[in-house]
């Protein structure tokens, strides 16, 4: 059993929004911090929309759209998490950052039932749960996947001190969100970055080289592999910036330099084209 009643999410933008609307559905209560107000407002006004369209199309009940909008709350003083039963991290992919506010919650939250989870995407959990101190055992890896309402998979990550019940309750609470846990060691990019971020880059590679062109070769990657979406397309929708951060992370975790980024990735990010968020990436897009 997960016995979670309250669960808090630092971070209120995509994947921590996410993350609090799956919870919220699921009948556990939600707490979204975020230092910046705007993204608190854009995230509240985000559930609204989400939740309003699954009840729209008759996936859920407009009163059980309701009652998940009703267990959210938000909040901008970073005290008020003291009372949650479980906290996921959803910050940037920075180690330096999340280090630092493992450190906060380490000295503010002491429960010994209050698991300290990071939704990292590449970083090393037992990195991260070093600043955490006499509580590294109570730190580990949740990763959902984006966008967070829709994927199944949440890859579940141990540090090397995580202790086996932290584990098996982040396993149950995955489960109780509707998810598909799935454990992986603690190594570089995990099992999802480590074989997805270097096919990406291979892409970009073939891209650059004059191999194809992005059309292409997201073209023949779909009707050829029978993938939903084509790997420079999906970089786009990831973000570049966050592609050529996971790329440098595994190339650094893994001593080997062939992870680094694509020299024409690190390009179009230095030039700001960093995909959907910015409005242009490999393509093209409409801004929300």
């Amino acid at each position: 059993m997960h016995n979670v009643k309250t669960l808090a999410v630092i971070g209120a933008g995509q994947m921590g929004g996410g993350i609090a609307q799956v919870a919220a559905m699921s009948g556990i209560s939600a707490m979204v911090y975020d230092s910046f107000p705007a993204s608190l407002e854009k995230c509240r006004a985000t559930h609204a929309f989400s939740l309003g369209k699954l009840a729209e199309k008759g996936k859920i009940s407009q009163a059980d759209a309701q009652a998940a909008l009703a267990r959210i709350s938000f909040v901008s003083a970073f005290d008020d998490l003291a009372s949650a039963d479980w906290v996921v991290e959803a910050v940037v992919e920075d180690i330096t950052v999340k280090r630092d506010l493992f450190g906060r919650l380490s000295a503010m939250m002491t429960r010994e039932d209050v698991v300290l989870a990071t939704n990292t995407s590449s970083i090393s959990i037992t990195e991260i749960a070093t600043a955490a101190g006499a509580a590294c055992h109570r730190v580990v890896g949740m990763h959902f996947f984006n966008p967070v309402p829709i994927m199944q998979l949440v890859e579940v990550i141990p540090g090397l001190q995580t202790d086996a019940a932290v584990i098996a309750r982040t396993e149950a609470l995955a489960t109780a969100m509707g998810k598909t846990p799935l454990v992986a060691n603690d190594r570089a990019g995990f099992v999802s970055n480590r074989v997805l971020m270097p096919m990406i880059n291979e892409a970009f590679y073939a891209w650059m080289e004059g191999v194809a062109e992005p059309e292409a070769i997201d073209g023949i990657m779909k009707l050829g592999c029978n993938f939903p979406m084509g790997p420079l397309h999906l970089a786009d929708f990831i973000g570049l910036d966050t592609c050529a951060n996971i790329m440098n992370v595994l190339a650094d975790g893994l001593n080997n330099d062939r992870y680094r980024p694509c020299p024409l990735l690190r390009q179009l990010v230095t030039a700001g084209r960093l995909g959907v968020k910015s409005g242009r990436g490999v393509y093209e897009h409409k801004k929300k």
